[in-house]
């Protein structure tokens, strides 16, 4: 029986997860639970799981919590805020951590379940992305093993099993495209946040389906690759991948491509991460091949979706430069949501984030936090002179 803490059990990395525990109830037991507003949602959930923690996102709401659950409120800690995140991600009896809150907010619960020696399935790339060096090496020093739940890296780490790494030529990530795949670079600026929102393939969180969209979501999986499995900008590639069949690829030496396909369900890799190096049964649904029929392959337009290439050089330039790019991109979707921006504004809010910023390699934390906090700065600046313009 392996006990698992979740951070961000209401959103859907979160709910897939909780489906996964819930057909595996002999495997696996959850110990400890953070949300943030959806109260309505955790408390189904807590009535369904009996965690011992759980935690909200101000004490306001932990206080409407505690009237929710009624006599069963005594039964379970109540949390709120950063502190009652990292008891969640620190909590004594879980085994297991799955970090799943969306954006820069992961980065701290996620080193603090590091801290604690708890294994990691890692779905909030942005740790990754903010502070992969600190997170890579405080692992090891730590012995944790951190586990992708992204389908394209877990998709990776599958392809690897059993191959050396020295035999790697090329990591290829696939992407959907998202809604305006075919949509022209004219049209783009016309677009709404509905329209954003609607992915072909998967069911996902408003920001991380907007970040689809923009391309900014393949881009912040190119530098989480990079720390993942210890490449190079130069050996990941991006192909685009409408059918959101084969969720990644790895090249090898000799030419031949290993690929993992499947339906798209996020359950998938979550299971894979959690049962790690066995596999649970029936999952997902099965792969009809025939049914599907054709598979497409196409190479992106980085000047359509200028978004992966601000990715590219944010990775090459490393240090702090990856920070800037998220938090920017966070600034700028939060607008977009607002209905402040334009969707094609986006980009543009990034670059002249970065264009400012003089990268340093940050040696903790605090350096990685005090970037975030400029860029935000910075790109809210942006955006407000954005606004009396258009």
């Amino acid at each position: 029986m392996k006990n698992i803490s979740i951070l961000g059990s209401t959103g859907s990395i979160g709910v897939s997860a909780l489906d996964v525990i819930a057909a595996n109830p002999t495997h696996y037991k959850v110990a400890a639970l953070s949300a943030g507003k959806n109260l309505r949602r955790l408390k189904t959930q807590i009535e369904k799981f009996s965690p011992q923690v759980v935690s909200v996102l101000d004490e306001v709401l932990a206080d409407q919590l505690v009237d929710m659950l009624g006599d069963r409120a005594s039964e379970i800690t109540i949390l709120w805020g950063p502190e009652g995140y990292r008891e969640v991600a620190s909590c004594r009896s879980a085994d297991m951590v799955i970090s799943a809150i969306v954006g820069a907010a992961g980065l701290v619960p996620t080193m603090e379940a590091i801290s604690a020696g708890k294994d990691i399935a890692l779905a909030n790339k942005e740790t990754m992305v903010m502070a992969g060096s600190l997170v890579v090496e405080h692992a090891r020093a730590k012995g944790v093993r951190i586990l992708p739940v992204d389908s394209e890296h877990g998709a990776i780490f599958q392809c690897l099993v059993g191959h050396n790494a020295r035999d790697v030529k090329k990591i290829i990530l696939t992407a959907s495209g998202g809604p305006f795949l075919n949509l022209s670079r004219q049209k783009l600026e016309y677009v709404t946040l509905n329209d954003a929102l609607k992915h072909p393939n998967w069911d996902m969180g408003q920001k991380i389906t907007i970040d689809s969209a923009s391309m900014m979501n393949k881009g912040l999986e190119v530098i989480e690759a990079r720390w993942f499995f210890d490449v190079g900008a130069d050996k990941i590639d991006v192909v685009i991948h409408p059918q959101s069949i084969v969720h990644s690829m790895v090249e090898y030496n000799d030419g031949s491509v290993i690929a993992e396909l499947g339906v798209p369900d996020m359950k998938g890799p979550i299971a894979y991460a959690l049962s790690y190096p066995e596999r649970l049964h029936d999952v997902i649904a099965p792969l009809d091949l025939c049914k599907i029929g054709m598979l497409e392959f196409i190479p992106p337009d980085v000047e359509k979706f200028k978004n992966l290439e601000l990715a590219y050089q944010a990775l090459r330039k490393g240090g702090t430069m990856p920070v800037v790019l998220n938090a920017a991109n966070e600034i700028a979707v939060e607008a977009f949501i607002e209905g402040t921006i334009k969707f094609i504004d986006m980009p543009e809010i990034i670059e002249a984030t970065m264009n400012v910023h003089s990268a340093i390699e940050p040696q903790g934390l605090a350096d990685v936090l005090k970037a975030d906090g400029w860029s935000r700065v910075h790109a809210k600046k942006i955006v407000e002179r954005m606004k009396t313009t258009q």
